[in-house]
């Protein structure tokens, strides 16, 4: 079988439009529509789906914007299965990947936790005090995080909401992150088990904000121009983009090359240092590439294709601009929904099962149904308020974090031996450390041998100028003591002189007279 990745989008009327929505699925290559489940409105952050696997169908959930209704679809019909009736209208919605839980936040501030397969109410609490914006599972499912017009931030453990020693007891959170100021429109949970994950919060006060769940602290603020409506991260969470309602977009490096004198590239970490660490974001980075696509159009929604190389942009007026990624070109516009609004946008794979595209693999007869190779997912009509008998005689199964600790108190996950993380750490951070190792070794040797010969040749020097020292010291005394001899010869012993003053005078001579 051969994997074909779509485009998954649902639509609503424009605020002064009137009609009904849809979900569609596009082929993403060409924009061509391959299946659509009409008769749904839903708002953003209200769409949700399941994907084929593990040899059940998948679903699709869309709470609608104007009633207390939610849709139910599956792929393998192109009409709406059935609907359910909620406790209130819902302002938006989460499945958690293995399709085991929604969760559904209302304008009150109120959250709902059901199970899919039975449809129990697991929980209802008032989590907020305003509107809740976005839910979102963390992707291991094990918590559920919630972003509200309060401005506040709330993680919630699914196994704590599910537990039956709870139920009497309002839901406490694991944390509250609280550093926005306004609104909280979206949320990204990046991969990892809960808690070690780490999550991107956007606002209407300009900033994203990125979370470290394990020590419950925030890491780094990004600080952009204008407020901030939606986020999407890369897979590998190297960067993220942020859009603001007028149509402009912001790529966010999270990593970055810095360039060391000894060391040559490194990359390095962006961040990281806590509320201090403001990073303002501009329309250009340090090497003045630009990081900003402008849309001109009001942006719903973003979403990165599967193989990260593709950022897909929902509009308001109903279009899906596709850009390449490394380049900020715009490949295609998906124009089908014009008028409309894109409320909900995703990429996946295209179901085997899919009405009207059925895998060739699944090796149907001309008799037979794909739900009879692949049954349905069970999607049960929700319950609407909490039933004490209907839990009591269900069980919940959960996968629940590792919790095991070494003798020292450290987490066995975090048993990383020194000498492999360093090796670790010099192949996949510092690409060129292992060269520059060997070149650094060579350097030291040369400057050694280097140090050798100029104590060597200070040796000699030293020789030379002691036998340089010692001749001019002779030649010196030998001069000084013939001058010595010299002047002594010449100097008249005293009393040969008048009045033995030891001055040499000259004698008078005698005259001889005649008679």
């Amino acid at each position: 079988m051969i994997l074909q990745e779509v485009v998954l989008c649902a639509t609503a009327p424009q605020a002064s439009g009137s009609g009904s929505g849809a979900i569609i699925l596009h082929d993403v290559q060409t924009g061509t529509s391959l299946a659509s489940f009409k008769q749904s409105s839903s708002a953003p952050h209200c769409t949700s789906f399941v994907e084929t696997r593990d040899g059940q169908g998948g679903f699709i959930l869309a709470a609608q914007q104007d009633k207390s209704i939610l849709n139910v679809y599956n792929f393998q019909k192109d009409q709406l299965a059935f609907k359910i009736v909620l406790p209130e209208r819902l302002s938006c919605i989460a499945l958690d990947n293995a399709g085991s839980f929604c969760a559904g936040g209302t304008a009150q501030g109120r959250i709902y936790l059901w199970e899919v397969a039975s449809g129990i109410l697991y929980n209802s609490w008032d989590a907020h005090y305003r509107h809740i914006n976005v839910l979102k599972f963390t992707h291991d499912g094990a918590a559920l995080i919630s972003g509200s017009d309060d401005s506040g931030v709330s993680v919630w453990s699914v196994a704590r909401l599910v537990d039956d020693d709870t139920q009497n007891e309002l839901p406490t959170p694991y944390c509250t992150l609280s550093d926005h100021t306004l609104p909280v429109k979206d949320i990204v949970c990046g991969l990892g088990a809960f808690p070690t994950c780490r999550v991107l919060t956007a606002s209407l006060d300009h900033s994203v904000k990125l979370w470290d769940l394990s020590s419950q602290s925030l890491l780094t603020t990004f600080h952009f121009p204008k407020p901030i409506l939606s986020a999407v991260w890369d897979i590998t969470e190297r960067l993220f983009f942020a859009a603001s309602p007028d149509g402009s977009i912001y790529q966010v490096n999270l990593f970055r090359q810095r360039t060391e004198k000894h060391a040559g590239q490194t990359i390095e970490a962006v961040g990281g240092a806590g509320v201090s660490d403001i990073i303002r974001i501009a329309n250009e980075d340090s090497n003045s590439r630009k990081r900003l696509i402008s849309v001109d159009q009001p942006i719903t929604v973003l979403t990165i294709s599967l193989t990260s190389s593709l950022l897909l942009v929902g509009t308001a007026t109903g279009f899906i601009h596709i850009y390449d990624i490394a380049s900020h070109q715009l490949l295609r516009t998906i124009s089908t929904h014009k008028g409309m609004s894109i409320s909900y946008l995703t990429t996946m794979l295209k179901p085997p099962d899919l009405v009207g595209h059925i895998s060739l693999s699944l090796n149907l007869g001309s008799s037979a149904d794909a739900k009879d190779i692949i049954p349905m997912r069970p999607v049960v009509p929700f319950h609407r308020m909490k039933d004490s008998k209907a839990r009591e005689a269900h069980e919940v199964a959960m996968m629940l974090p590792v919790q095991d600790e070494t003798p020292g108190g450290i987490p066995s996950d975090y048993d990383y031996p020194e000498a492999e993380f360093q090796r670790d750490y010099a192949f996949f951070v510092q690409p060129n450390a292992i060269g520059t190792s060997e070149a650094s070794s060579a350097r030291v040797a040369k400057l050694e041998a280097e140090v050798e010969n100029l104590r060597e040749q200070l040796g000699k020097a030293k020789g030379i100028n002691d036998v340089m020292w010692e001749t001019v010291v002779q030649k010196v005394m030998t001069q000084e003591k013939q001058k010595t001899v010299v002047e002594g010869q010449n100097t008249i012993v005293p009393g040969e002189g008048e009045a033995g003053d030891g001055v040499e005078r000259p004698r008078k001579k005698s005259k001889i007279r005649s008679k």
